[in-house]
């Protein structure tokens, strides 16, 4: 019994040494432009066993367990649903303002209300995600995703249709996206390993506005009238059903750490939120992050009426949309790993933020141009360059804000996404109509307003790395 005590305290004081040289390394290694995490030896599967090991005879044991993909590939479907409901309507804006018997405007508002369905919630998903992990969230955004669905089914089916109901439906699966969306990074946080953080956020981040882009590609196949919009709900409906049912069945949290930074203490919520105010990195990212999520939501969202006034169809709006996000994808999935193995966090954020401002710029001139080449060249690159920034910046955002629990930064950066896609959506619902000589509808003040919006946070993350901008919080380099 003596033996057995003392190897666990043998166990735990290296643990404490180990946590505190993490500490120390990222310090030193945030304050570089290259922000490189401690890792400690290759991964060794062992024959016959169901879990990847990291070990060193000096260093704690570290474990990847492959039930890591299930509570994965949930999280993923669940983001790609919840986008997917949100932009419903938004992909055929005109065909159901006619069955509603609303203005484009109202259906906008659909979107838009979605997205300041996040906001309220905010505190809630922070608290969940930080007591109770991933799982409790991810129940809780199924259910729901799965009330809020049967709900707009319900509002489309009555006779005549009511569309109150479908705009409550709408606001209750708002409710459910901060629940999947700010989970990623505490998901990746938890089960992932140092080498592979980067790609998880990524796939479940990105899930979601890959759902977008499948609801405005599939949205008009199956809404070409009028009479097909509850046919549209009906499948949307049963889709996002099915994805639910295995929440309650998925891994809770894994059995050993997965990294150093998994293993080493969090501030508990009251000091979080105290420290992080004082960490002047932070601003550098939340700002320019939350101003480009809210750029490319209400991008996805208007769309179809940014193009509309040119006479291109909701087909060829949607397939813009598609490329929007499937290019994004592409492009993610090769910086992705880069950036798993690099760590060049810096070097990424600051290559990309000026492309992002320069294709808002660019996206002013080509629907004038009335050829859909244009249009479709500028949502690819605009996808790509978005969608390679987003998960660096949230898991930069991690190593900087360390030891603040990654849940508590994530879903501030997102409620200001959240937050700025809807202020932008009535703003440039509010800027409709061009100047002499465009047609009626034209968007073209409203993209100047993006185009400016985005240019307007370029210089922020710039600083990142430099200066009195360099280190990570609590020192003289946040001040």
């Amino acid at each position: 019994m003596h033996v057995h005590y003392s190897a666990l305290t043998d166990t735990s004081d290296r643990r404490r040494r180990e946590a505190a040289k993490m500490q120390r390394v990222t310090d030193n290694a945030a304050a570089r432009d290259d922000v490189k995490l401690p890792t400690y030896t290759s991964e060794t599967r062992h024959a016959g066993a169901d879990e990847e090991t990291t070990q060193d005879q000096d260093q704690p044991v570290y474990r990847v367990y492959k039930s890591r993909y299930v509570g994965l590939a949930q999280l993923a479907l669940l983001n790609i649903v919840v986008s997917w409901d949100w932009l419903t309507f938004a992909a055929v804006s005109s065909t159901s303002a006619s069955y509603f018997a609303v203005s484009e405007t109202a259906i906008s508002w659909l979107s838009t209300a979605f997205l300041f369905a996040f906001l309220p919630v905010a505190p809630l998903v922070i608290w969940i995600l930080h007591k109770g992990g991933p799982k409790p969230s991810i129940l809780v955004a199924s259910a729901l995703v799965l009330l809020g669905n049967w709900i707009r089914y319900a509002g489309t089916r009555a006779s005549p249709s009511k569309f109150g109901v479908v705009m409550f439906g709408q606001i209750l699966i708002g409710f459910a996206q901060p629940f999947v969306l700010a989970a990623p990074t505490r998901y990746s946080n938890l089960w992932f390993s140092d080498t592979g953080r980067v790609s998880a956020t990524a796939l479940a981040s990105l899930a979601n506005p890959f759902g977008g882009a499948l609801g405005q590609l599939i949205g008009p196949l199956w809404a070409t009238s009028e009479s097909g919009i509850p046919t549209m709900v009906l499948y949307t409906s049963i889709l996002s059903a099915a994805v639910t049912l295995p929440a309650p069945f998925i891994p809770k949290a894994p059995r050993t750490p997965p990294s150093a930074l998994a293993a080493a203490p969090k501030l508990n919520l009251r000091q979080a939120l105290h420290q992080l105010p004082r960490n002047g990195n932070f601003y550098l990212l939340l700002l320019p992050f939350s101003v480009y999520v809210g750029l490319f939501n209400s991008t996805s969202s208007l769309l179809n009426q940014i193009l509309a006034p040119y006479a291109f169809t909701e087909t060829q709006a949607g397939i813009a949309g598609g490329l929007l996000i499937i290019v994004g994808l592409i492009a993610s999935a090769i910086i992705s790993p880069f950036v798993d193995r690099t760590k060049n966090y810096v070097l990424i954020i600051k290559v990309l933020v000026p492309l992002i401002a320069a294709s808002y710029l660019a996206l002013i001139f080509t629907p004038a141009t009335r050829s859909v080449i244009g249009p479709y060249v500028v949502c690819a690159i605009l996808g790509a360059t978005s969608f390679a920034l987003l998960p660096c910046a949230l898991e930069y955002m991690v190593v900087i804000t360390h030891p603040v629990s990654p849940e508590i930064t994530s879903t501030i950066c997102w409620c200001g996404g959240q937050l700025f896609g809807a202020i932008f959506i009535v703003v440039m619902n509010a800027l409709r109509g061009g100047w002499a000589g465009e047609p009626e509808g034209s968007m073209t003040r409203a993209l100047v307003f993006q185009a400016v919006m985005a240019w307007a946070v370029v210089p922020l993350p710039m600083w990142l790395g430099r200066g009195r901008w360099k280190g990570r919080g609590g020192g003289g380099a946040t001040r």
